[in-house]
């Protein structure tokens, strides 16, 4: 058995470094790390509470509004108050133009580009790839980009700016919308439907996310239909992506986009290969520190009580990452969870035909894009001009609270608790903090080490291309994993 390092990868997020162990031409076991500590639960302890909308932030560019909307979900539970009906619509608006941006990166910037690679020089599609796909110049890619650039003008208008959004607030947003700017907004979100309907899709959006199975994508893309994604389909098929990087088996989601009354747009869950699909309880979440780089006294904690103090000597420790378990169990989370959860009928079918696999997140990702932007118009015509999109609040001086948010790449917890009126405890689990997470005491492996056993690597390929595929399926965010 050899050994290979991969890592740093690019186009990731913050740093990150894989420990592959090789056989037969095949990883047998892999370790995940993360190699940077950045402590901002530490920093955080101490503080008035209000401070967190500004800190949080900070964590990470690129998903500065997630957490924002995390840390004021938690101050809201804490204080006991509901944004109104105007101030959960922009808030919803906020998190879905970044999630929905962070989708088209991964697609055009992070995931696409690997197949323009001269390793794929001699497969059918390399040159339409290398054309549309190959990195910062492709036409696809550098069109992507533009959009991306435009789409983001929606979180001027309805939070001043991104990244480090600061209009999310317990109480609502403190970004009041008119009439004049909703109409903006919307013309803004239909003109992003339109680059999705020609460029992605090859067809109106609620064509595709109303395609019923596996079956039904294939012959809608061979019929002529499917952009972007029907040269994706092909390359999935001609590179066994269906098969290659599939997960534990399990799944979950904390529900998305809920509405002024509590109903999320897209449900909670837990999903279990072949099982019926189950109610999420977070009450048996753990975070399990055995082998991460910081201490593990009194073995796995709930973020309620956890602990975050480094130890950088600490023996059979190889990432400043914890390992999340709910119930000791390890599950993937992500824009394929949310979809598996809210029962989307084309994603259940291909994790039902494959497992979550590197083509089943890809699919999932776009599924989600797709219908991000109906309930965005829907949301945008939902709004009313001159009503309240906040309420004032009085913070206790103490008290616990959580608050619970979808990110791009999955589940997001911030667990705090205030004594004396200051922050004593304040504990995140981030969405690759799930994906990236090292074994637990147990040996059991995290949902990409699992899902790194058994991929084929190359004869001298010193960074595989298919370790690639199924680390870059995930999309990671490594900042977020070590806040």
């Amino acid at each position: 058995m050899t050994r290979l390092i991969v890592g740093p990868f690019n186009r990731v997020e913050g740093d990150l470094e894989v420990r592959l162990d090789m056989a037969d031409g095949a990883v047998r076991r892999a370790e995940v790390v993360s190699p940077m500590y950045r402590g901002f639960e530490n920093l955080l302890r101490g503080r008035d509470p209000m401070d967190a909308l500004v800190i949080v932030p900070r964590i990470c560019g690129i998903c500065s509004v997630s957490q924002s909307l995390a840390a004021a979900r938690a101050l809201a539970a804490l204080a006991g108050v509901t944004p109104p009906p105007n101030g959960q619509l922009a808030l919803n608006l906020l998190a879905a133009t970044e999630n929905a941006a962070d989708h088209l990166t991964h697609f055009y910037a992070f995931f696409m580009p690997d197949f323009a690679r001269p390793v794929y020089a001699g497969r059918p599609w390399h040159a339409e790839a290398l054309r549309r796909h190959a990195a910062e110049h492709g036409e696809q890619t550098r069109r992507a980009i533009a959009a991306r650039a435009r789409w983001f003008e929606l979180v001027g208008v309805l939070g001043g700016r991104w990244p480090h959004t600061h209009s999310l607030q317990p109480g609502g947003s403190s970004r009041a919308i008119d009439a004049a700017e909703r109409l903006r907004l919307l013309a803004r979100v239909r003109e992003f439907r339109a680059w999705l309907e020609q460029q992605l899709v090859g067809a109106p959006l609620e064509q595709f996310t109303a395609l019923p199975d596996e079956a039904a994508l294939h012959t809608w893309a061979e019929g002529g239909a499917g952009g972007d994604l029907r040269l994706f389909l092909a390359i999935a098929a001609d590179a066994g992506l269906a098969a290659l990087g599939r997960g534990p088996g399990r799944a979950l989601s904390v529900g998305a986009f809920p509405d002024a009354e509590g109903r999320p747009a897209l449900a909670p869950g837990w999903w279990c290969e072949g099982q019926p699909l189950q109610p999420l309880s977070l009450d048996r979440l753990t975070e399990d520190a055995t082998h991460a780089w910081l201490a593990d006294a009194g073995g796995p904690r709930h973020p309620a009580q956890g602990l975050t103090q480094p130890v950088a000597d600490k023996p059979d420790a190889y990432t400043w990452n914890k390992a999340p378990r709910l119930a000791g169990q390890t599950a993937e989370t992500g824009a394929v969870a949310r979809q598996l959860a809210d029962g989307q009928p084309l994603v259940a079918d291909l994790a039902r035909r494959h497992g979550i696999t590197v083509l089943v997140r890809v699919v999932a990702r776009l599924v989600e894009l797709a219908r991000l932007v109906p309930l965005m118009e829907a949301w945008l015509q939902a709004l009313v001009p001159r009503e309240p999109f906040a309420v004032p609040l009085v913070l206790p001086t103490e008290g616990a609270a959580v608050g619970l948010n979808e990110a791009a790449r999955g589940s997001l917890g911030h667990w705090l608790r205030v004594e004396g009126g200051r922050l004593a405890h304040y504990q995140i689990v981030a969405p690759t903090s799930w994906n990236f997470s090292p074994r637990d005491g147990r040996g059991q492996p995290g949902p990409l080490e699992q899902a790194l056993e058994g991929t084929p690597v190359r004869p001298g390929e010193a960074t595989p291309v298919a370790v690639q595929h199924v680390v870059r399926s995930f999309d990671p965010c490594m900042v977020c994993t070590v806040h």
